[in-house]
């Protein structure tokens, strides 16, 4: 049996081997790491101080004492294409790195919470934006130091507007995804959907973005020592450039030098940068409607009866002048199935996503109570909202297939809750996965337990949601159209598994729906819902002998079981004769 600990982090393995399957990706691999071992053994590599200047070696030719020869001034053009490979391969590090320092955790934190902080960031970078670089650059190299690298930091941070945006971008995406609503109901935090679920794919985009701004940097490091800025002593590129421009008739292979070893180091370093892009796969996600915790206005809670597991009374959800749900009020006993039935858009999912607080920030959320066991979930804030979901309430949603993240794999995203929850050890929270996907009926555990989502089945998607949905212990479980995706003799069994569950672990059930033969086989009770109203609420089996409310009756009248058979199809009609010439 395959230890978790021996199982590759997503996307690494594969990131290996189709680097490596890449023979363009292999020689620019090769001629990065040429450039980067000659700069640092510089000193092993060449006798000559890249400053050291001998008027009798001037535009000398290559011997064995200069192997590229002298430049305009006497200096050894070997040592100085070394030392200057040093200059410009630290310059355009730290541009990378300021960038990402400064817009990255601006593009990561504006796109996932949004609001007042995002427009700040979004001044403030669109200020930047507008700044001349050159003449920053220029000004604080004049003012502060004339070393080079002062003018890449600077650089880095003109280009961390940049950045931004991509990050920014890739995160409003990403946090789009229901299995990012998935993990919030698990109960993760914050910072640990960020780590775990937005930051891998914010990684490929990342990676295409800091070769671009390495090779920007230097060539802009290249183009301000080429005009004589920087520090007489520091060799760089550019600086070699600018020599041979001026010495281009005597002798014209002093341009080659520091040109080849430029476009070679940003040529490499770019295609790189698409292949490691290439092998951790499109960066772009799918969208899907967002649902996110708002700020609630804070309830009453009176002291519930003893059995009684969810009172809501009175909940309002409005967004802006439209209310879509008004005045609704249910409860849910512990062990009993509550069908939330209804047509589309009469409101069952805003009732459910106010229980999980997953409904979207435009959403103003009031309730007369709104208690789950005791507790009033109006007045929680977002941290003890995510301490109950998961281990009190727990949810399965109807498209199994998005709510599993495409980066990790099946027994990680299993264990992740279940170690932040139950506070399980890595071997003890495998155990108990490798458990529940026997118990949730796949054949194979182990297998499953290792594959990614795209390599199981919609059946098996759903099963393993639901598995997840119960690892924690939870006393409420809301179900979204849990069959909706499924074909029919799929939804049967997912139906008997989820029904087997509720009674085996006791719990509370919520069963979004508009299926009434899903409501016959597993619920106990009814709460008819139209135009964001309970308009009848009642055992299912008097639901569906003596509905009393005209909807009622007309929702059961719209189903085809039952009903009258259908007259033969008409006879086809005659084709008209071809029209011959």
């Amino acid at each position: 049996m395959t230890d978790v600990a021996q199982i590759p982090a997503p996307g690494r393995d594969r990131l290996l081997r189709r680097a490596l399957r890449d023979p363009l990706a292999v020689v620019c691999l090769v001629v990065l790491a040429l450039v980067i071992a000659a700069s640092l053994a510089a000193p092993l590599l060449t006798g000559h101080a890249p400053d050291h200047s001998v008027l009798a070696d001037t535009l000398a030719p290559m011997s064995g004492t200069h192997p590229l020869g002298g430049d305009g001034v006497g200096r050894d053009v070997l040592s100085r294409l070394l030392y200057g490979g040093r200059t410009s391969l630290v310059g355009g590090t730290l541009a990378v790195l300021v960038a990402f320092a400064v817009g990255g955790p601006l593009g990561l934190v504006s796109g996932y919470y949004r609001g007042w902080f995002d427009a700040t960031a979004g001044w403030i970078t669109n200020v930047v934006m507008a700044v001349p670089a050159i003449i920053v650059m220029l000004v604080v190299m004049a003012a502060v130091s004339q070393d080079l690298n002062v003018a890449m930091i600077v650089l880095g941070v003109i280009m961390a507007p940049m950045v931004f945006r991509l990050i920014r971008a890739s995160v409003l995406a990403v946090r789009e995804e229901l299995y990012v609503d998935a993990a919030r109901v698990s109960g993760l935090g914050d910072a640990r959907i960020m780590r775990r679920h937005i930051l891998p794919v914010v990684i490929a985009p990342s990676v295409i973005q800091a070769t671009q701004v390495f090779a920007v940097a230097i060539g802009i490091q290249a183009g301000l020592a080429f005009l004589g800025l920087g520090k007489a002593s520091q060799a760089s590129w550019g600086a070699m450039l600018g020599d041979a421009f001026t010495n281009v008739y005597n002798a014209p292979a002093l341009l080659v030098w520091p040109g080849a070893a430029m476009g070679l180091t940003i040529l490499a370093s770019s295609l790189v940068g698409n292949a490691v892009r290439d092998a951790l796969g499109p960066a772009e996600p799918r969208t899907a409607k967002r649902r996110t915790p708002v700020g609630r206005k804070a309830g009453t809670a009176s002291a519930p009866a003893p059995d009684r597991l969810l009172t809501v009374s009175g909940l309002r959800v409005a967004y802006g002048e439209k209310r879509v749900v008004d005045g609704v009020s249910i409860t849910v006993e512990r062990g009993e199935v509550l069908g939330l039935v209804g047509e589309s858009g009469s409101g069952k999912s805003q009732t459910a996503f106010s229980v999980l607080g997953l409904l979207p920030n435009e959403a103003e959320v009031s309730a007369e109570q709104l208690v789950f066991d005791g507790t009033e979930l109006l007045s929680l804030d977002l941290k003890a909202l995510n301490a109950l979901r998961g281990r009190g309430i727990a949810y399965i949603p109807q498209e199994p297939m998005s709510n599993l993240d495409p980066s990790f794999r099946i027994g990680f995203q299993l264990m992740e809750p279940m170690r932040g929850h139950l506070g399980l050890s890595r071997a003890e929270a495998r155990a108990k996965a490798l458990e529940l996907l026997a118990r949730v009926g796949i054949p194979d555990p182990e297998r499953v337990f290792r594959s990614y989502p795209h390599q199981i089945s919609g059946g098996m998607a759903q099963r393993v949601l639901i598995a997840g949905a119960v690892s924690c212990d939870p006393r409420l479980l809301i179900a979204d159209e849990p069959t909706t995706a499924l074909d029919v003799t799929v939804q049967a069994e997912v139906l008997d598994l989820m029904r087997s569950l509720q009674q085996e672990r006791e719990m509370g059930m919520i069963l979004v729906t508009h299926d009434f033969g899903v409501v016959a086989d597993i619920c106990d009770r009814v709460a008819v819902m139209q135009h964001g109203r309970i308009v009848e609420t009642a055992p299912a089996g008097q639901i569906f002998v003596a509905p009393e409310h005209p909807y009622t009756r007309m929702l059961l009248d719209s189903t085809l079981e039952g009903g009258p058979a259908r007259g033969e199809l008409p006879a086809p009609a005659k084709p008209l004769k071809e029209v011959t010439s």
